[in-house]
């Protein structure tokens, strides 16, 4: 598949340089189809007997099988979550952390994560998004580093595992910026939150987590999904692996587009992904005030003269979609396999002189 092939697959490409899918990604053609299917199958045939559930339980199972392969975990080892917020949370009131605990997060991370740490119970110890100081951070009550992999601000590239291994500590990553944009490999690593939304492209309100040893985590948040069977005063055997963690039903609609989302990715999605973002930076650099972290991902921010959220308005104004990041005076634009030269060409037109 070229990159005119894959872009065509993309109606949104048509009109609107889309650079946001740090936020959400370019809904493919296919993932409509295959929700606008789902749909209707559901309106015809109706949502019950046992057919449909086997059906949308195989969907469920297909899709785990999926996302554990993009992130070399095993199927056993992911749970379908309607977010990475979701994820984290599952995470954190699983291990049932105390006043006496403490966790080592950074200064550049999402809400996302930040919100579930707040009312995890432990000590929340914020530190630059620097390895050094994470290591630094580190004492006898640290239960869980908890770190975005790559940061949603400058696209900054965090060591989750080599940080994990030098600590000894168990890790929480977000990986809401990093599944997706760059390889990932969850081998290693104690949890990893992934969007479907994001970088895979799929519907909203998709999601999974995962957990390296789910008989080590408590079930803290139990739904049908959790047991393997129960009595009646609530008592149940969990279900084997990750799933026992599920919160809930996804409708078909969203089962299948996700997988169809993941179907359209091209082999080459990784590298080109990196190469456009560096080109993208290129670009930039003479006009901007550029920031280049090392290691960087896809994700490239920028300060220009001006209010930034005036500047993010001009350009969707100009049908460019880039964000800006609160509070930092950054924008963010989000290069994907299925930006092209004439995407970064319109961004860079598009800019104050």
């Amino acid at each position: 598949m070229t990159v005119e092939e894959a872009r065509a697959q993309f109606p949104v490409l048509e009109r609107i340089a889309y650079l946001n899918a740090g936020t959400f990604g370019p809904m493919p053609r296919a993932v409509l189809d295959a929700v606008r299917a789902a749909l209707q199958r559901d309106a015809q045939e109706g949502r019950s007997g046992l057919p449909y559930f086997e059906e949308v339980m195989g969907l469920r199972d297909a899709l785990r099988a999926r996302l554990a392969d993009m992130v070399s975990a095993d199927p056993l080892q992911i749970a379908l979550t309607s977010s990475t917020t979701e994820g984290c949370n599952i995470v954190l009131k699983g291990l049932g952390l105390a006043s006496s605990d403490e966790i080592v997060t950074t200064s550049a991370e999402h809400f996302g994560l930040l919100g579930a740490l707040s009312v995890s119970g432990a000590r929340i110890v914020v530190v630059e998004p620097e390895p050094d100081a994470i290591r630094a951070a580190v004492t006898p009550r640290t239960r869980l580093l908890a770190l975005s992999q790559v940061l949603w601000t400058t696209g900054g590239v965090l060591p989750v595992r080599e940080l994990r291994e030098e600590t000894g500590v168990p890790v929480l990553i977000d990986g809401a910026q990093s599944v997706g944009a760059i390889p990932v490999d969850a081998a290693g690593v104690d949890f990893l939150t992934i969007s479907g939304q994001k970088w895979l492209c799929g519907p909203d309100s998709t999601g999974a987590l995962v957990v390296a040893e789910p008989e080590a985590l408590r079930v803290a948040w139990p739904s049908s999904f959790s047991q393997a069977g129960y009595d009646v005063d609530g008592t149940f055997e969990p279900r084997p692996g990750a799933a026992r963690f599920e919160p809930g039903w996804w409708p078909a609609s969203s089962l299948a587009g996700l997988l169809a989302a993941l179907d359209v990715r091209p082999d080459w999605a990784f590298e080109r992904a990196a190469l456009v973002a560096e080109g993208c930076r290129s670009l930039l650099a003479p006009r901007v005030d550029l920031v280049t972290p090392e290691p960087r991902s896809t994700l490239v921010a920028f300060r220009a003269p001006g209010d930034p959220s005036e500047l993010v308005a001009s350009l969707n104004a100009r049908d460019v979609h880039v964000r800006e990041i609160p509070g930092t005076g950054l924008v963010r634009v989000s290069c994907g396999w299925w930006t092209s030269d004439g995407d970064l060409e319109r961004l860079l037109a598009a800019l104050p002189a």
